[in-house]
């Protein structure tokens, strides 16, 4: 049976319920642009998969049909998503017994080609205003304990000094955020447009993760007393965070 909610790697696991989702986002995956297509959604969501370290250069793939139902698309639209992800060098296939698909040792050398910085900036608009109307609609509204998990995750990159696993946890604490503000499906629709800008942006420098997180710190902050204006100005200044 498929999974209508497209679950797919660590990021969908079941967390603390939150409030209701915001209006007319939590069905859709429209995106900006020309929108994702099924098998972008299925380039998405693996590079998602790799970001998170769920998968890693070299590991294999679950079969078609898994990837299938965790995403909620037809399993040729993945077959055909895998057979195009193989020819552009982001995947390889393998024959025999202990074949499959299998994500390429130069997964970060073929990335870098398809870096695109107007698509990306339009996309990274996109999830700023996301954030800001989340933040804007929950703040005041959050029960105690509700952000815990985040602050977790912004104690975690304080003493993260591996630059793989910076990325992984800013990564998750946007997944965590859009769930602790807008529930499992605005969860789902963030990782769409995340995965999306994993392909699409080069990596940011740790040093600028680092100054990221202190504006998810101030956030937190700013949530935890109900401060709508300071949160929405602490996810406005995320976006252009700069080393000190």
């Amino acid at each position: 049976m498929v999974n209508p909610a497209g679950k797919f790697g660590p990021y969908s696991q079941p967390g603390p319920a939150g409030p209701a989702s915001v209006a007319g986002v939590r069905d859709t995956r429209g995106l900006p642009g020309r929108g994702q297509t099924g098998s972008e959604l299925v380039r998405s969501r693996i590079a998602l998969r790799v970001r998170l370290k769920s998968v890693s250069p070299g590991d294999r793939l679950p079969d078609a049909g898994v990837l299938a139902e965790e995403l909620g698309i037809s399993e040729i639209t993945v077959r055909r998503a895998l057979e195009g992800m193989c020819q552009d060098g982001l995947l390889d296939r393998r024959r025999g017994r202990a074949g499959g698909t299998f994500v390429a040792a130069g997964w970060d050398t073929v990335v870098a080609l398809l870096h695109d910085a107007d698509e990306a900036a339009s996309l990274d608009a996109f999830h700023l205003l996301l954030e800001c109307g989340l933040v804007a609609r929950g703040a005041g509204d959050i029960p105690a304990g509700h952000l815990d998990g985040l602050q977790t995750l912004v104690d975690e990159m304080d003493r993260a000094e591996e630059p793989a696993r910076l990325l992984e946890l800013e990564t998750r604490f946007h997944l965590d955020l859009a769930e602790a503000l807008g529930g499992a499906g605005i969860r789902e629709f963030t990782a769409d447009v995340l995965g999306r800008l994993c392909l699409l942006l080069p990596a940011p420098a740790p040093a600028v993760v680092r100054a990221r997180n202190r504006c998810h710190a101030e956030l937190l902050t700013e949530l935890g007393r109900g401060a709508m204006d300071p949160a929405v100005r602490a996810v406005k200044a995320h976006q252009h965070a700069r080393p000190s």
